[in-house]
């Protein structure tokens, strides 16, 4: 049931691709920011009683709907697993604006590649050169790919064998919270639980999105940036994706980037060739064979459970 509620809502997910600013993620940001509003009084405590009730009333909606289905027939579980993760996964969100940008870039539209970046990211663009364009949208499409299928599919297996989809509501929410919570200034120790939680469900995900690029791409290299560069990234976790993928494909990412009407400086991660269109090609392939490899593994993972 776990592969072919994955499968399923992959392809669901191409046909019928789910725009990040849907229904259902609009309500959850509005009902985080009336949470911020009313609690917010500075103090940690504050933040971990409003990640209770954001995510709390999701995680029993999803498990208690599992297995009232299941006890119902099991195909309509199956059925709801696979509703839930198309509303949790987002492949396309990122891999649309990857296409078109690898398209603008190769067609010689720079002005297009640039607008297409800044819709994506919400970033200022306009003053980045194609290299840095190529730079940066390899950068966000490994990032978005964990984030957006990796990681959601990570703890949708790791829990579906007794929660059903909550893994994947789970890692979701936690996203969602700390994106809205604790990625800005003002977060203070507010946004600090919305951080932890999200670096503990992090921890191995990360870690096995880098083998799975390191497994999928060259590995000597992917390990060798993994182990002595992931560290100089602002975010860890972050640097451990973005280091492995770059060494994976052969490429270096990270340095100087014109962004926001400013220069900003970042570490150089990676190994070998400058980034640039002809690399954008290369960075999906490294991640839909990524893709492929996981669904295998999950696959021997469910034989395994039948068998037993």
């Amino acid at each position: 049931m776990t592969i072919l509620s994955l499968i399923l809502a992959l392809l669901l997910e191409q046909l019928r691709p789910i725009s990040s600013r849907n229904p259902v993620y609009l309500a959850f940001i509005r009902a985080a920011n009336k949470l911020e509003r009313a609690l917010n009084a500075g103090e940690f405590r504050n933040g971990v009683y409003g990640w209770l009730i954001a995510t709390l009333p999701l995680l029993i909606v999803s498990v208690g709907g599992y297995w009232l289905l299941y006890r119902i027939s099991p195909f309509l579980a199956w059925g709801w697993n696979v509703v839930v993760l198309y509303l949790t996964m987002g492949f396309r969100q990122f891999s649309h604006a990857f296409s078109g940008i690898s398209k603008a870039l190769q067609t010689g539209d720079i002005d297009a590649a640039r607008a297409l970046l800044s819709d994506w990211t919400g970033q200022h663009t306009s003053q980045m050169n194609d290299d840095e364009v190529s730079r940066f949208a390899i950068e966000q499409g490994l990032l978005d790919s964990y984030r957006y299928v990796f990681g959601t599919v990570f703890w949708f297996v790791a829990l579906a064998w007794i929660a059903g989809p909550a893994g994947a509501v789970l890692y979701r929410a936690a996203c969602l919270l700390e994106q809205k919570w604790g990625s800005h200034e003002e977060a203070n120790s507010f946004g600090r639980c919305a951080q932890g939680v999200l670096a503990v469900l992090d921890y191995l995900p990360v870690r096995f999105t880098a083998a799975g690029f390191a497994i999928m791409g060259d590995f000597e290299d992917a390990v060798y940036c993994w182990r002595s560069q992931a560290q100089a990234w602002g975010n860890y976790a972050q640097g451990i994706i973005l280091a492995a993928g770059a060494g994976a494909i052969g490429i270096r990412l990270g340095e100087a980037l014109h962004m926001d009407h400013t220069v900003k400086f970042r570490p150089e991660i990676g190994i070998g060739d400058a980034a640039n269109a002809d690399y954008l090609a290369s960075a999906v392939g490294l991640i839909w064979r990524s893709i492929l490899l996981w669904l295998a593994l999950v696959l021997l993972f469910s034989l395994g459970q039948w068998l037993a």
